[in-house]
């Protein structure tokens, strides 16, 4: 099968979704109007709530959400077969994954920019506030952990992407000043950044910088260490000094990244040569439930509610911007997604050498990807190993916009919890951005990080049905038409909540009771969620669609 004709048929279907399917919800399900309140104007305070153009708004929650996930889920789970993890990357996304992120971006917009765990208190009941926040905190836990991890892996693999990687982040912080303390356009800044950050991939291919003659063994760790300090102080910035220019700046690449990688793989047009279904290695685990799970953020996650109702709606200038920013950025990575499965299924030499069991799959996948995807680079007359830096450079980009935006999502989690329950010390940015970093280091030095793969993909798309939950009940509530978000629910409980089951029985007989308790809360806690929705949809009258409840 020619890999070229599958990517175009997966962009022509989603490109069929963004211009149908979301204009419907948009206009008939969520009624987006120009004239509707926004919460970046009505609370705009210069350093959360900011007014911010689509486009750039669009580039910073897309390189937010997409992370590493999207290329590491799909580089495992194409282990069951190309086939099944093309169909559910290009359909999931569309009619699960976008309408997830979509929807919880219009929820937050109508409370005021409040984070879909703070809305759960109106819409499900009080005691739920705190359940759904408990939930988020251990995914993103899981988050920052994965992320964290999975660049240092990069940095000791390729020690070239060492200096184009932090020289973003001096250029993202030049071109905040430029922009939002200069009031200078945005174009051309963009653009000398842009020819900036490749001219420093130039530099770093031929200055590689390796930090194993300080820390030898150790020397994973210590990039983990760095990593989450970096973080940890782009958490308590404004938004627009670091996060919001940096992200803005990175998407522009991470546009042109993934846009050579498509043009490459047009012209090379490469033969898939991984199985269409394949004969599993005895360790892989059914394919049901376990591909859904495995994809993970390709196709639908939870985390990506957290950043559309986290920063995303304190930042929509005008309300049908959210049609682009939500549903639009789930499109944008499941192009990545797409990308990444034709990658491990048509550009590797040697297919069967990188699958040949499950662990070798979750251990490897990041490194097949890198491998495939310069394959299709060097149709553009660019060398191998070049071609492999520049692949790895795309891949942290991606990874370390979540890993900060992560963090400080976490930040504000944990200042929720402490207003909850009156501890002063959480309500401190500092503090509880120190605590975010600090409870993913604890669980790295434990050694417990070879693991966390099938527990975050499960507890992501937890989370991504829970977060359906309050919304369909929301909807239900206030007249609105609930189907086009309750059948995704109903199918992404069924799935992780299976999946989730299945992978506690597998940690209690390995006798790792870390995560054992770690993704035993989590069921636990979704469950409670779930009964509490049912509840409120039980003891609360639904609105008709002219009611002023409706109209909300």
């Amino acid at each position: 099968m020619n890999a070229a004709l599958v990517c175009v048929g997966g962009l022509a279907v989603f490109a069929l979704g963004y211009r149908f399917y979301s204009r419907h919800l948009a206009q008939h399900v969520f009624g987006l109007r120009d004239d509707d309140p926004v919460p970046a104007r009505v609370h705009e305070d210069g350093q959360d709530y900011v007014p911010t153009h689509k486009h750039v708004l669009f580039g910073h929650h897309f390189s937010s959400i997409a992370g590493a996930a999207p290329i590491i889920g799909p580089a495992i789970a194409v282990i069951w077969g190309w086939v099944p993890a093309i169909v559910w990357v290009v359909f999931g996304s569309v009619f699960l994954g976008a309408v997830h992120d979509f929807s919880t971006l219009v929820l937050s917009l109508r409370h005021n920019g409040q984070s879909v765990g703070q809305i759960t208190a109106s819409v499900l009941g009080p005691r739920t506030r705190t359940l759904f926040l408990l939930v988020i905190f251990f995914l993103i836990f899981l988050v920052i952990a994965v992320f964290a991890k999975s660049i240092a892996a990069l940095f000791v693999a390729k020690p070239g992407t060492v200096i184009p990687i932090n020289f973003e982040i001096l250029v993202a912080v030049a071109i905040g000043w430029l922009c939002y303390r200069k009031k200078i356009p945005l174009l051309w800044p963009s653009i000398a950044a842009l020819l900036l950050l490749y001219a420093s991939v130039w530099i770093g291919i031929r200055n590689p910088i390796s930090i194993e003659s300080l820390f030898g063994a150790h020397q994973m760790t210590a990039w983990v260490v760095a990593l989450l300090a970096y973080s940890f102080v782009a958490s308590v910035l404004p938004v627009w000094v670091l996060l919001q220019p940096r992200d803005y700046i990175n998407s522009h690449q991470l546009f042109v990244g993934l846009g050579a990688l498509i043009l490459g793989l047009l012209i090379a047009q490469p033969q898939i040569t991984a199985p269409a279904l394949n004969v599993v290695p005895a360790d892989t685990p059914n394919v049901l439930p376990f591909l859904f799970v495995t994809i993970a953020c390709g196709a639908i996650s939870g985390f990506h509610g957290l950043v559309s109702s986290g920063t995303s709606s304190k930042q929509i200038a005008r309300a049908p911007d959210a049609r682009m920013v939500g549903f639009g950025g789930m499109l944008g990575e499941a192009t990545l997604a797409l990308v990444a499965t034709l990658a491990v299924s048509a550009g590797l030499a040697d297919w069967a050498g990188h699958y040949h069991s499950f662990a070798a799959a979750t251990t490897g996948g990041l490194a097949a990807f890198v491998e495939g995807a310069a394959t299709f680079l060097t149709a553009l007359a660019i060398p191998r190993g070049p071609a492999e830096v520049v692949v790895a450079v795309l891949v942290i980009s991606f990874a370390a916009t979540s890993l900060d935006t992560g963090v400080r999502i976490q930040r504000y989690i944990l200042e929720e919890l402490g207003q909850i329950y009156g501890l002063k010390a959480l309500q401190n940015r500092y503090v509880a951005s120190f605590v975010a970093v600090g409870t993913p280091l604890l669980l790295y030095l434990a050694g417990r990080e070879q693991a966390l793969w099938p527990l975050f993909g499960s507890s992501n798309q937890l989370l991504a049905g829970l977060s359906l939950v309050v919304v369909t009940v929301w909807l239900y509530v206030t007249g609105r038409p609930w189907l086009y978000t309750g059948i995704p629910m109903l199918l992404v409980l069924a799935i992780s909540g299976t999946a989730m089951g299945l992978n506690l029985a597998q940690y209690l007989e390995a006798g790792n009771y870390v995560l054992a308790l770690c993704g035993g809360t989590i069921l636990a806690l979704q469950i409670w969620v779930v009964l509490e929705g049912v509840a409120a949809v039980r003891r609360a009258p639904r609105a008709s669609a002219s009611s002023p409840v409706a109209a909300e």
